[in-house]
């Protein structure tokens, strides 16, 4: 049996036609379900205060709605094999039970604007959830460094032993730099947070739309306010999203190579636990790190999301394409390889030994040259002279006495070094992140529960809150 669409006129497709145009998306927008629903009944609180819905019908399709979202939560309402798209399912489901009726509820509404709009909710949820997850994993970094902030090792230059470090400094780096990217969501997310519903295919409609009404209804911030703008930004959007989550890649994908380095046996300063480690069909001996290359790997993978999303966008012009479908996969296949990265990485860092004897004896040698230098200057060399002077003993083979690691800590008091991590400030960062999300997440969740007329309705990427 061939989909049915919403658009079909009575004239038979060839299947071919339908298989190219809906069938490897079916999967992708499946996940729209339940935001499409939702998107409905925001859409049909536009309608009544534009009066192009009465009273009665309004509270009738809306209680039709949020039985379909129940009937979502339960399992009954799905998306079938010979349904085009999640709009086809929902508006079969509603006119089945309201003949008649049902069909009033694209009123105003083309399948782009639609389809934006559940995207965009679906986005938000999801953003959401990564910006806890993302918290999460800087939490964990945070409390590594003030657990191991006394344990000393090298830094390094060129892969090169360079000057001391310590653990605290390398865990901290990492989870400053996680924030700077999670405060980097707020510009993201003003984007994401405006309602496109009310622009149908790029032109608006001859109505006269409430689409305030509609925005409110559903959580939204705002809208988009030039009807054009809608289609003009999909992929811009996906593509925001994706950069967005690339740049917590970064993060990860270093944070794993390092870790897959130091737990090597040459270096030894960090120990994988069994739990967190695979081990070989052949060789019994083996601990590997298959977790923290795999998350090196999706990082780069989701690089290959964002340029998808780029190429599919950058060659067309103004107006609705039907490429667009396209974007969906790169952006939710993104998104669920940002998330299993979070989440892999906030359970194992806690979990992450260290041997300190190792990280200590590292120092040895050229690692402390500098602070020799540094000795010397203070005793009223210049500077250039003792830098000479130690390297010429460095090829000479001669040692120098290590200053103890209360010594090297205490040379490092300059704000942000060895001795100074500023980690209350970072956590002090995290809080006002945590609150952010949590307002977002408040907003968002009273609009949806007010919708579905269940107070208690979750969404699924923010903490339920009391």
């Amino acid at each position: 049996m061939p989909p049915r669409t919403l658009w079909g006129s009575g004239i038979g497709l060839d299947r071919r036609l339908l298989d190219q145009t809906a069938a490897d998306d079916r999967p992708w927008d499946a996940r729209l379900l339940r935001w499409d629903v939702l998107g409905s009944l925001g859409h049909i609180e536009g309608l009544r205060a534009s009066r192009l819905l009465g009273v009665r019908d309004h509270a009738r399709l809306r209680q039709g709605l949020r039985r379909a979202l129940a009937a979502f939560d339960r399992g009954s309402l799905a998306m079938r094999p010979d349904q085009e798209d999640v709009h086809t399912a929902v508006e079969e489901w509603l006119t089945r039970r309201l003949p008649g009726l049902g069909e009033r509820l694209h009123t105003g509404r083309s399948r782009n604007d639609q389809v934006a709009c559940d995207l965009r909710l679906y986005v938000k949820d999801r953003l959401l959830g990564l910006h806890n997850a993302a918290l999460d994993l800087t939490g964990a970094l945070l409390a590594f460094a003030a657990r191991h902030r006394r344990v000393l090792w090298p830094g390094y230059t060129h892969q090169r032993r360079a000057m001391p470090s310590s653990i605290g400094l390398w865990a901290g780096g990492y989870a400053e730099g996680l924030l700077d990217t999670i405060e980097s969501l707020r510009e993201v997310w003003v984007r994401v947070d405006r309602s496109p519903l009310g622009s149908a295919a790029g032109y608006g409609v001859p109505l006269p739309l409430r689409r305030e009404v509609t925005a409110k209804a559903l959580g939204f911030a705002g809208l988009d306010r030039n009807v054009a703008t809608v289609q003009g930004g999909r992929g811009k959007l996906e593509a925001a999203v994706l950069f967005w989550c690339t740049q917590v890649g970064h993060e990860v994908a270093r944070l794993a190579q390092d870790v897959i380095l130091y737990t090597a046996e040459e270096f030894g300063y960090l120990t994988l636990p069994a739990e967190l480690a695979t081990g070989s069909s052949i060789m019994p001996h083996k601990r590997n790190p298959d977790l923290f290359e795999l998350t090196r790997g999706r990082a780069a993978a989701l690089e290959g999301d964002l340029a998808a999303v780029l190429q599919i966008k950058s060659k067309l012009s103004s107006g609705y394409h039907r490429d667009f479908q396209l974007l969906k996969e790169p952006l939710m296949r993104g998104l669920d390889r940002t998330e299993a990265m979070l989440a892999a990485l906030a359970a194992a860092v806690p979990r992450l030994g260290v041997d300190r004897e190792r990280c200590e004896a590292a120092l040895a040698g050229g690692a402390l040259a500098t602070d020799e230098v540094m000795r010397r200057v203070e005793e009223g060399s210049p500077f250039r002279n003792a830098y000479r002077d130690v390297a010429a003993a460095l090829r000479r083979g001669d040692a120098f006495e290590p200053p103890p690691a209360s010594r090297i800590v205490a040379r490092r008091r300059s704000t942000g070094g060895l001795g100074d991590l500023g980690l209350e400030e970072a956590r002090a960062r995290a809080r006002r992140a945590r609150r952010w999300g949590q307002r977002e997440h408040g907003r968002f969740q009273r609009a949806i529960g007010k919708l579905a007329g269940r107070r208690g309705t979750s969404l699924r990427g923010g903490r339920k809150t009391r």
